[in-house]
């Protein structure tokens, strides 16, 4: 395929997929103090004597306060809430059927292929990114091609919460090298499967959802609306106070491969404390290295982590708060969506825009990573 390099390259479509369920935070805090209770309870005697330590109860006060988290979403609510289980009941699908990961990526694939009046034949690579992909191989985002009938090639990439960002870059250097014409990103972020229910400091963070975004040359875009990307930039340094452990070498080390620390994990403190110096020194030195000024800037899409990580972050960057105009919030109703939150704010908060605003969608996660593209509306 013999490809024309083109002069720049455009996000001309988003997609959003959203689970049906909900589940709020009063039922979730219903659902773990009774749960705390009963092991409290059981495990009194042993506690009394210091060998255990009793499981803190919860409130949905608190979690709004900590997080800013009113509700979340869940691909399947059945189990999550059932004391006796604390975690979704997903039935597993044979090697004929889709998976689970691939369906919800698919409904987000489709509805950005609308808003980018784009077909599947117009499509010449495919990426899945996001925190966790439910196998190894066959790529998800070559299931995706395949259920699409699309040529080309696709690929599977992990950023945990920095993986949509990380993609557009991806997406956006195949399009400026000529390497594709058109790409189609899709974060699947199926994290219901991965939350601890069961502790007091992170059963509440994150919620099920499946975005998709199209990035193709300026020169091929007929979307109705679009966003030329002016520059991207990225960041990794090495942390373990955001960690997940699922792998398999689990069972050749003989140990639980489902135990805590195999699940999301954090010490959120040394997170907040650390990442919010490095989100604000990132984007300063982005938006210098275009002449840029935080002024010039009319919406932030941030990373939906937490409410009162973005509002330190806004806080350094303005001197002041911002608006939600400025940096809209999403995770009040979405919670932590990993890689998808800035995608969401992107998607359901750019329509008012004038041509030739710009904008910044930035993430921050686990890695450390921090990935940023300064966009400007061009149509």
């Amino acid at each position: 395929m013999s490809i024309t390099k083109p002069n720049s390259a455009v996000i001309s479509g988003t997609g959003l997929f959203t689970p049906e369920h909900v589940i709020t935070n009063e039922e979730l805090v219903a659902a773990y103090n009774a749960w705390a209770n009963r092991y409290n309870d059981a495990h009194a005697e042993k506690i009394k004597k210091g060998k255990l330590k009793a499981k803190p109860l919860s409130s949905a006060e608190f979690i709004v306060k900590a997080s800013g988290i009113e509700q979340r979403f869940a691909y399947v609510k059945d189990g999550i809430l059932d004391i006796d289980r604390m975690r979704p009941r997903i039935p597993e699908r044979s090697e004929a059927e889709l998976s689970d990961q691939a369906e919800i990526a698919l409904h987000a694939a489709r509805d950005a292929l609308k808003a980018a009046n784009k077909t599947p034949a117009d499509i010449d690579a495919v990426v899945v990114s996001c925190a966790y992909t439910q196998r190894s191989y066959p790529a998800i985002a070559i299931e995706v091609q395949n259920a699409l009938e699309i040529e080309g090639f696709a690929f599977d990439m992990l950023v945990a919460c920095s993986a949509a960002t990380f993609a557009l870059h991806r997406a956006y250097e195949m399009v400026m090298a000529g390497t594709a014409r058109c790409v189609l990103l899709i974060n699947p972020e199926l994290t219901s499967p991965q939350v601890n229910y069961q502790d007091r400091d992170s059963h509440f963070i994150f919620g099920d959802v499946a975005t998709a975004t199209i990035v193709e040359s300026m020169d091929t875009c007929t979307a109705s609306q679009s966003y030329e990307i002016l520059s991207t930039r990225a960041e990794t340094r090495f942390s373990s106070n955001v960690r997940s452990n699922m792998g398999y070498l689990s069972r050749v080390n003989d140990v639980d491969p489902f135990g805590e620390d195999k699940l999301f994990h954090q010490n959120g403190r040394r997170v907040f404390k650390e990442v919010c110096p490095m989100v604000d020194r990132h984007l300063r030195g982005h938006l210098q290295s275009l002449g840029l000024a935080i002024k010039d800037i009319k919406r932030w899409w941030l990373h939906q982590a937490n409410i009162n990580m973005n509002q330190m972050i806004i806080q350094r960057l303005f001197g002041r708060k911002a608006s939600p105009e400025e940096a809209p919030i999403i995770l009040d109703c979405y919670a932590n969506t990993a890689s998808a939150g800035s995608i969401i704010a992107f998607h359901l908060h750019q329509d008012d825009l004038a041509v030739g605003d710009l904008g910044v969608i930035s993430s921050f996660g686990a890695g450390y990573s921090i990935g940023s593209l300064i966009v400007r509306k061009c149509r």
